[in-house]
C-alpha cells in the first residue's frame, strides 16, 4: 500500500469519525450548561421560609435552597426596579450603569385607553446584557415578566439587547396590575378580554409567564438556554387568585389601615401572601419541566430579587407584619439594607453540593461573569462583577471584593459602600426643593450591628475618610442621572 493511499484512507476514517460524533448528542459534562435566573420583584430578604419566614409558605423555593446554595450576603444593583436590573443585565455598579434611576423617556406619555405606556429610559445598543454575551455559544434566550430596560423598539428593547424571545410587561407602570389588558409578546400585543385593571379578572400575568417559560424549555430543550424570568411578583397590587388566597384566609389575622395607593384588596395580607406561594408553585412547575426533559443535571438556576420589600403599609402591604426585611434596617428605595440586601438561591444538583449557606459577598453586577465563567463565554471589559462560579462549584480560588458600591439620584439622593464588615451611607445628597441639609457620611459594622443602628463615624474617622474616598472614585457622571453633589 502506498503512502499516498494510506494518507487517503486515514483521512477519510477521521471525516468519517468526525461526522459520526457530531451527529450524537453531546452528555451533561460537554454541554454548556442551561441558566434559568428567576428575579422577584420588591421581595424582602426574609420572605421565604429558608431566610426565616413565619408565615410565607414557599415549599419549592425552600426546597432549592436545602439542595442547594443560600446566601446570606448577597445585594441587589439598587434599591428600585429599572437600575437594579441594569445592574444585573450588563455587570456594573450603579456608579458607572446607564441607568441609576426609574424614569420614563421624554414624549411618551401613558394612555391607558389607548394600551399605551411610556417604558423606561432605554439602555443603548453599546451595552452587553447576558443575553447577547451567551448568543455566540448557540444559547437560545428569553426574557419573561417585567423589562423596564427600554420601550419595544428602541434600542432598550429586550429583542434589541440579546433575546430572542420577550413576553411580559415591557413598562414597569404597565406591571402595576396583574390583571392586565394586555401583555407584550415579542411586538405584539396579546390582549385579554377578560381583564379590565381592575382588582381581579380572567387572565393573571403570572399564569401566563409560567405557562410561556414552560413552552420556551419545551421548545428549546435540546440546545442550551438561558431564560431570564423577571417575575412582577409580589410587586404592588396585591392581587392573587382567590383559590392561592383561600387557604390563608384563616391562617393570617387582618387589621382595619387606611389604604394609600394602587388598587385595594379586602384581605391584604392574606393576598400579599397568596402571591408569593403562587409564584413558587409556578417555579416548582419549571422545574418540572426541566425534569420532564432530563435537564436537571444540567440546568443552573438562580432565584433573587430586585430589591427589598415595599414601603409598609403602601398599597395594603404590611413589611412589618411579616418581618419582611427580617433584622435590616429600612425598606425598597433606602440604601440601607432592608432596601439593597435580598436573597440568593442557586441550584444545580449536579454540579453544587447541596446544603450549604455562604456568606459570599456578591452582588447583582456578579451575575454577568459569574454565568460567563459557568458557560465559557467571554464577558465584556469594562465591568465591576467578579464572578463566585468558585463558591457555587467549590473548584478553584474565590476571588473577593474590596468593596460594593451603590448610589442612588432618587429618595434626596443616596450614597452606600461595603467594605469587608463596614457600610458607610451617606443621605440628602440632591436636597430637592426643600433644601435638606447634607447628611454626613453614617459609618455601621454590620458582623455586630445588622440592623444599623450604631452610627460609629465619629469613632472611626481614618475609615470614614477612606470609605469616602472611594465612593468619590467609583461615580462616573451621568448626563441622564446627574448627582450634583458628587459631579
Amino acid at each position: 500500500m502506498t503512502k499516498q493511499l494510506c494518507n487517503f484512507l486515514l483521512l477519510n476514517l477521521t471525516l468519517s469519525f468526525l461526522l459520526i460524533s457530531t451527529s450524537l448528542p453531546l452528555n451533561a459534562e460537554q454541554q454548556p450548561p442551561n441558566i434559568v435566573l428567576i428575579v422577584a420583584d420588591d421581595l424582602g430578604y426574609q420572605e421565604l421560609g429558608s431566610y426565616g419566614q413565619k408565615w410565607i409558605e414557599t415549599p419549592n423555593l425552600d426546597r432549592l435552597a436545602k439542595e442547594g446554595i443560600k446566601f446570606t450576603q448577597f445585594y441587589s444593583g439598587s434599591p428600585v426596579c429599572a437600575p437594579s436590573r441594569c445592574c444585573l443585565m450588563t455587570g456594573k455598579h450603579s456608579g458607572h450603569a446607564y441607568i441609576r434611576n426609574n424614569s420614563n423617556p421624554p414624549g411618551r406619555e401613558r394612555n391607558e385607553e389607548e394600551s399605551i405606556f411610556p417604558g423606561q429610559n432605554p439602555i443603548p445598543a453599546s451595552e452587553v446584557t447576558i443575553a447577547e454575551m451567551l448568543k455566540p455559544l448557540g444559547y437560545a434566550t428569553a426574557a419573561i415578566g417585567k423589562w423596564g430596560l427600554g420601550p419595544e423598539f428602541t434600542s432598550g428593547d429586550p429583542l434589541n439587547q440579546g433575546f430572542d424571545f420577550f413576553y411580559g410587561f415591557n413598562c414597569q407602570v404597565h406591571a402595576h396590575n396583574h390583571y392586565p389588558r394586555f401583555l407584550w409578546k415579542n411586538h405584539e400585543k396579546e390582549f385579554f378580554p377578560g381583564n379590565d385593571r381592575v382588582l381581579t379578572g380572567d387572565t393573571f400575568s403570572q399564569d401566563r409567564f409560567k405557562e410561556e417559560a414552560i413552552q420556551f424549555i419545551e421548545d428549546h430543550h435540546k440546545q442550551p438556554f438561558f431564560l431570564y424570568l423577571p417575575f412582577a411578583i409580589p410587586h404592588l397590587a396585591i392581587q392573587a387568585p382567590q383559590s392561592s388566597i383561600d387557604p390563608y384566609l384563616e391562617k393570617i389575622p387582618e387589621e382595619e389601615y387606611k389604604h394609600k395607593g394602587y388598587i385595594e384588596h379586602p384581605t391584604p395580607r392574606a393576598g400579599y401572601a397568596a402571591m408569593i406561594t403562587h409564584m413558587d408553585r409556578d417555579i416548582g412547575s419549571i422545574l418540572e419541566t426541566l425534569k420532564k426533559h432530563n435537564l436537571t443535571d444540567n440546568t443552573i438556576v438562580f432565584f433573587t430579587s430586585d430589591n427589598g420589600p415595599t414601603y409598609n403599609r403602601l398599597g395594603g402591604s404590611d413589611s412589618e407584619f411579616f418581618e419582611s426585611a427580617g433584622p435590616l434596617r429600612e425598606f425598597k428605595g433606602s440604601v440601607y439594607e432592608g432596601g439593597i440586601r435580598v436573597p440568593l438561591i442557586a441550584w444545580s444538583p449536579k454540579r453544587m453540593k447541596p446544603g450549604r449557606t455562604s456568606n459570599h459577598l456578591s452582588a447583582f453586577w456578579d451575575f454577568l461573569p459569574t454565568i460567563a465563567e459557568l458557560t465559557g463565554a467571554t464577558p465584556p471589559e469594562l465591568i465591576d462583577g467578579i464572578s463566585f462560579a468558585p463558591t457555587l462549584l467549590s473548584q478553584g480560588k474565590q476571588k473577593s471584593h474590596e468593596f460594593l458600591y451603590w448610589e442612588f439620584p432618587a429618595y434626596s439622593g443616596q450614597q452606600a459602600l461595603r467594605m469587608g464588615h463596614w457600610k458607610a451611607v451617606r443621605q440628602n445628597m440632591l436636597r430637592g426643593k426643600k433644601k435638606l441639609p447634607l447628611k454626613p457620611i453614617e459609618l455601621y459594622h454590620l458582623k455586630t450591628d445588622i440592623g444599623e443602628e450604631q452610627n460609629v463615624a465619629d469613632q472611626f474617622p481614618a475609615i470614614v475618610k477612606k470609605m469616602e474616598q472611594v465612593m468619590k472614585e467609583q461615580h462616573t457622571p451621568s448626563e441622564l442621572f446627574p448627582f450634583p453633589v458628587i459631579d
